[in-house]
């Protein structure tokens, strides 16, 4: 693959992060009932980030965890006979709370179907809300995201690379094509 653009670079991500944090505390009227989980791997560093910018704005430390579903997509069998785990995080209810699902990209929404099959099986929150960093269209299901970072139109031969710390040593995302 090679590169086609730079979308973001680390300030652009920050501020973008910034203000989806404050769209949350105004849609919840507040942090105080708000759970973020971060879907494995990019969405977690995300989730975290969000959480103290909330605690920034708010003064609220609000409970971070992570989601693996790994065996909830319904392709596995097509991604990998040996499936790399990253392991499920949440200690902590969910029933009743308002849980927001982090991801770093909103593509066909088939990641956020395998979340939400998993998050139901913890519980029931009395409300389950999307950010994502980037919603690049191409839904296959009916699913669209509460919060968005940046909304970048692409091709089927297109890719977006979020490159977030502690798994990449750059901070931004990138416009890929495929070769």
């Amino acid at each position: 693959m090679k590169e086609k653009a730079k979308i973001m670079d680390a300030a652009a991500i920050e501020r973008a992060l910034q203000r989806i944090a404050h769209e949350i505390i105004e849609r919840n009227k507040g942090a105080t009932n708000v759970l973020l989980i971060g879907i494995q791997r990019r969405g977690v560093p995300l989730a975290k980030r969000l959480a103290e910018h909330i605690r920034k704005a708010e003064g609220i430390d609000v409970p971070v965890g992570s989601l693996d579903i790994t065996f909830y997509r319904d392709d596995l069998s097509l991604v990998n006979e040996h499936p790399v785990l990253n392991g499920t995080a949440l200690p902590f209810k969910i029933t009743d709370k308002d849980v927001v699902l982090t991801d770093d990209v909103l593509f066909t929404g088939r990641t956020t179907r395998a979340a939400l099959d998993a998050l139901v099986d913890s519980g029931r929150p009395r409300t389950i809300q999307l950010a994502a960093l980037i919603d690049r269209g191409h839904r296959e299901l009916p699913i669209r995201a509460d919060f968005v970072g940046k909304n970048v139109p692409t091709s089927h031969s297109e890719v977006i690379a979020v490159r977030v710390k502690p798994y990449d040593s750059a901070e931004e995302v990138v416009l890929m094509e495929r070769d």
